[in-house]
This record gives C-alpha cells, sequence and structure tokens, in this order.
C-alpha cells in the first residue's frame, strides 16, 4: 500500500465517522483533490529548478500551527535567505516570536540538506542585522555531504499527532537520534522512562488547561484549524482537522462544533493516551535565550524529526510546558537542565502514517 492510499484510508475514516459523511464531498471538498496536491507537493527532489526546489524542500519543515511564517530571498551572491514573515505570526500562544524563529531553523536545516543533495555544499548563519532569520550561503566546491536517509526523509516526515503502539525504540536507535540532533549551543535530553513521562504528561494537562482558559488563545487556534479539504486547499496552511483525527466538515459547521466540544477535560484525556502511546520525549534547551539560538533549536529539532521518520518512528509537539511560561522551571529540571529555557518538546514512537498537511506554493514564499 503506498502512501496515498494510507492518507485517503485514514482521512476517508474520519470523514465517514464525522458529520461530513451527511453533507459529502460536495460541501467539503475533494479528499481526492486534497491528498493529490500534497502528494504533489512532497515529489522526492529533482535536479532542475534549482532554488525553487530547495525552497519547496526547505517549506516541508516543521512550524507551528503550519503558519508557515517565512519568506526565501536569493542573494546577489547567490545563497537563499530565510526572513520571518511576521504577517504569520501567533502573538498568543507565541508572544515573543519564539516558535517563529524555531520554525525559521526547521526550514533552514531542510534547505540546507536539499543544498547537500544537489551538490550545492553551504553554510548557515544566523543573520539577524539583516532582518533575516538565516542564511544559506553556497560554498564553490563542497561535495554532498548530508545524510541519505535524511535527505530522503524529508518529504515522507509529519507531525502525527495520533496515539502510538507503545512499543519502545531500541538504544541503538535512541543513539542514533542523539547524534542526528547535534547542533552547537543547543542539547536535547530524552526521557523514556514511564515515571518521567507521566511527569510530562502532567506538566501538558496543566499548561493545556492554561491554554482552553483563555479565550484568546483559543480564537487564534480556531482561526489557523482548517475543518474541510477546501477548506485547506484554498488557504494552504493551517491545521486540516482530518491530520489531526477529527471530523472533516463544512467550515460554517467545524467552528460552531468547535465552539461546542472543544473542552479542557477532552484535550486533556487525549493528550494522556497519547503520551501513554508513546516511546519517549525529546526536550531541546538551547544555552541562550535569543533568536539566534531558538533558530539553532529548530535545527535540531528538525534533524531529530528526519532522523526519527528515517527510523520509522513519528512524532508530534507538546509544547505547553514551554509555551505557558509557569511551567518553564519545572520542564527543564525535569530534563535535568535546571536554569535553562526549554524550547521544544516532541514525543516520538511508532504508528501510522496520517494525512500530511498542506504548504503554501513555492511562488508565494520565493522572491528574487
Amino acid at each position: 500500500m503506498n502512501r496515498r492510499q494510507i492518507m485517503l484510508g485514514g482521512a476517508t475514516a474520519v470523514l465517514a465517522g464525522g458529520v461530513a459523511a451527511t453533507w459529502g464531498a460536495t460541501r467539503t471538498g475533494s479528499l481526492d483533490a486534497y491528498t493529490d496536491y500534497v502528494l504533489a507537493q512532497r515529489q522526492p527532489l529533482t535536479a532542475g529548478g534549482a532554488d525553487r526546489e530547495l525552497v519547496r524542500y526547505a517549506t516541508l519543515a516543521a512550524n507551528g500551527h503550519n503558519t508557515q511564517p517565512w519568506l526565501f530571498r536569493r542573494g546577489e551572491g547567490g545563497g537563499l535567505s530565510i526572513r520571518p514573515d511576521m504577517s504569520r505570526r501567533t502573538p498568543v500562544v507565541d508572544p515573543d516570536d519564539h516558535h517563529l524563529y524555531a520554525s525559521l531553523g526547521c526550514a533552514a536545516e531542510n534547505l540546507a540538506l536539499a543544498a547537500s543533495a544537489q551538490g550545492r555544499g553551504g553554510e548557515i548563519r544566523f543573520v539577524p542585522a539583516e532582518g533575516e532569520g538565516a542564511r544559506l550561503d553556497f560554498v564553490p566546491g563542497r561535495a554532498s555531504d548530508g545524510p541519505e536517509d535524511m535527505i530522503a526523509a524529508i518529504p515522507e516526515r509529519q507531525s502525527t499527532r495520533s496515539e502510538y503502539d507503545g512499543r519502545p525504540v531500541s538504544a541503538a536507535d535512541l543513539t542514533a537520534l542523539a547524534e542526528a540532533a547535534r547542533m552547537p549551543g543547543v542539547d536535547m535530553v530524552l526521557i523514556t522512562d514511564r515515571p518521567a513521562l507521566t511527569q510530562v504528561r502532567d506538566l501538558v494537562v496543566a499548561g493545556n488547561t492554561a491554554q482552553i482558559a483563555d479565550p484568546a488563545f483559543v480564537r487564534e487556534l480556531k482561526d489557523w484549524l482548517r475543518f474541510s479539504p477546501r477548506q485547506a486547499l484554498q488557504r494552504n496552511d493551517g491545521l486540516f482537522t482530518a491530520a489531526s483525527g477529527n471530523p472533516v466538515m463544512p467550515a460554517w459547521l467545524g467552528g460552531t462544533m468547535f465552539d461546542l466540544f472543544f473542552t479542557a477535560e477532552a484535550e486533556n484525556e487525549k493528550y494522556a493516551r497519547q503520551l501513554a502511546s508513546s516511546a519517549g520525549v525529546a526536550v531541546f534547551l538551547a544555552e541562550r535565550d535569543d533568536p539566534e539560538h531558538w533558530v539553532r533549536a529548530g535545527r535540531a529539532c528538525q534533524r531529530f524529526a528526519l532522523k526519527a521518520t528515517a527510523l520509522g518512528l513519528r512524532h508530534a509537539f507538546i509544547n505547553q510546558p514551554v509555551e505557558v511560561p509557569g511551567l518553564r522551571d519545572d520542564m527543564a529540571r525535569l530534563a535535568g537542565m535546571p536554569g535553562r529555557r526549554p524550547d521544544i518538546v516532541m514525543r516520538f514512537g511508532y504508528g501510522p502514517l496520517w494525512p500530511y498537511s498542506p504548504r503554501r506554493p513555492v511562488e508565494a514564499v520565493l522572491t528574487a
């Protein structure tokens, strides 16, 4: 069974089990068309297209709420820069743009790996003076040195917001994950013992409860939800409900149902099940709390996610202990690094492939 069949199987089950089955695909849009679109965005890297192909791969990176808060620009002397798109900020959940800069780091890592695969080796540097999150400068004559399995994983990677099967990850694979995530200025801590994972669960539940009690947080989240294939394809961004196991339905009805059924109790129960089914949690903590190191944390996170994908693992963000300031110290202590600001918390384990999230066209994010 190929990726398309798997995606349609999972998404159709969500559709059939939801209210959309009554309304029909004419009101929600076609899941076939949606699947064709997102899989076309995830075709293997081609030799043609040069910068355009590199940017396509860069946009497949992880990012908060699938806001895709980036703009790419060709430099006069070659190279590509990634600048923050401040029109895509999420100021309630991310008031200091921490997640935004981490997302730029994720994209920068994809960009560098893709360039390496095309034989255009380069170096990533942070360039705040130019209003850019990062810049990839190509180095003439540098050989391709990107890990082939991680490059191949770029179009396969997804944030899989489902329950996993609870199987442990081997010591060898945990070591491979740690090696892949090595990044100067960033530490990554793996938590796999059940008592500690229970404490992570408690922090996630506490953070989720606090966030859902904030009407501004709920409004912002709802703004980025896409309830139907049609709505997801019209916007090419946001969180498509089928990609998180929720019913597909017309956008107007989805908003009403969200208001009725999005509760702290239901979400907390979901997160508790997801943590119980996960093999472990990865916590990323940068040495300094500034945009440059947030970008580095994003790069480390992306490398971890790609290696996990190459090893047959799924992953998903559980960043509530990062997003709620009052929980950060507890998360840092649990990770064994008191005094640090935790940047990213991610669970991982073995699980199914779910529908992918859409990306904006390259033409919308690449400028001369």
